[in-house]
């Protein structure tokens, strides 16, 4: 198994352009199906989710190929309806292929969806809104089952803003006859990437980035060439780093205002922070101050992605800092493992305390998540001496290549084993 071995005490500097969004790509790679033709995605991350995602389109029937940074998708040969309870273990966000499935063959068979264990996520929602549109749903064996004699398209309230009932959603009215209003929608860029590869297709989808999103279904799709959006939580991780390490980092290919959240907390805590169009740079000597209360909210709140990165920014810091979680409720698992290298915090339900220390120490940590496994990164690049993070698998679901990105701002971080 590989891990990542980081020397802290490194200050940050450079340059770097952010990867493709893999929260982005992967309702992207689902919506691949609602055409039988071929779809180019471009600045596609090479991700273990994505890979993921490839295993479910080829199981499909679907044909990929990559052609440098760019994912190449033929749907054409689709002639499955079903994904093996394998592949949807990979990932939670394997729920997504859902919707696109439904639409495309009027029925689907999936089973639960894996992924980090954050706490309950139920699809009672992304269930609830397709069978407003006409879905049969039945559970057996752990299986879902779905079929439709043809979907038609509603006015969906949703109970909550959840990001994947949202995509799902849209997806399958995508397939559905007539017009379909959705409220209370999620309102995430990558809901805004979605629409707009969509209607790159032939689609059209109107409102993304609002609550209220309309889609017109029954419309016939072909192939289309679109280029991902940048990663902001991926920005938002190295913004962390260059502010809790030291040093002055450019971000280039992200759009500052997915950012801004993340931005005015780092500002708050001593840094400056520079924005242009497709910019974001940040400036640190190391020396941070704790902020006020983070709370995490859906989207343009604080996003719970980077709770666990700006954490870790703060764990030297002057003062304290409370965190308050309401998304997941499992999201500071990570906590135990940067107790390991010196940190002080203290967790009570959905809270969590961050009292700063002078200094950190280098310890061998396990990554418990995707998000958590970035915090320990960052964590181990501000403590003295050497640490090892394990179980980095978690954290290649959404950093092509965090060593790669670090070194290249001067980090000392290698990855060992295969």
């Amino acid at each position: 198994m590989c891990e990542l071995v980081v020397e802290g005490g490194v200050p940050l500097a450079g340059e770097l352009t952010i990867q493709g969004s893999k929260n982005s790509v992967l309702p992207i790679l689902a919506a691949t199906l609602l055409t039988a033709d071929t779809c180019t995605i471009e600045n596609c991350p090479r991700l273990r989710d994505v890979d993921a995602s490839i295993s479910i389109l080829r199981n499909l029937g679907c044909c990929t190929h990559w052609e440098s940074d760019a994912l190449v998708v033929d749907t054409a040969q689709m002639d499955q309806s079903e994904v093996p309870d394998a592949l949807m273990r990979e990932m939670r966000s394997s729920v997504i292929f859902l919707g696109a499935i439904l639409a495309r063959n009027g029925e689907a068979t999936l089973s639960y969806p894996g992924g980090c264990e954050l706490g309950p996520r139920p699809i009672d929602i992304h269930l609830s809104a397709l069978r407003a549109l006409g879905a049969e749903i039945s559970e057996c064996g752990g299986k879902l089952k779905c079929r439709t004699d043809g979907l038609i398209g509603c006015e969906i309230f949703f109970p909550m803003s959840s990001v994947g009932a949202t995509e799902n959603t849209i997806l399958a009215a995508c397939g559905a006859e007539g017009t379909t209003v959705l409220y209370n929608a999620a309102r995430e860029p990558e809901i805004v990437d979605l629409q707009n590869f969509i209607n790159a297709m032939g689609g059209n989808v109107r409102g993304a980035g609002g609550s209220i999103i309309t889609v017109e279904g029954g419309r016939t799709m072909h192939g289309g060439l679109h280029r991902v959006i940048a990663d902001r939580i991926v920005g938002a991780t190295y913004l962390c780093a260059a502010a809790s390490c030291g040093g002055e980092v450019l971000l280039k290919g992200v759009d500052y205002r997915a950012l801004s959240t993340v931005a005015a907390a780092l500002s708050e805590a001593g840094c400056r922070i520079q924005s242009d169009r497709d910019t974001v740079s940040v400036k640190s000597d190391g020396a941070l101050r704790a902020i006020r209360p983070v709370r995490t909210a859906p989207y343009p709140g604080f996003p719970t992605d980077a709770q666990p990165v700006l954490m870790a920014a703060l764990l030297r810091s002057d003062g304290s800092t409370v965190f308050v979680e309401n998304i997941f409720e499992n999201r500071y698992r990570h906590v135990d493992e940067l107790a390991r290298m010196g940190a002080q915090i203290r967790v009570a339900g959905r809270v969590a305390v961050v009292n700063g220390q002078r200094s950190l120490h280098g310890a061998s940590v396990k990554s418990t998540d995707l998000r958590g496994g970035a915090a320990l990164v960052l964590a181990a690049l501000q403590a003295e001496g050497q640490s090892r993070i394990m179980q980095i698998e978690h954290i290649d679901r959404g950093y092509e290549s965090i060593e790669r990105d670090l070194k290249l701002l001067g980090a000392s971080i290698r990855r060992e084993g295969t």
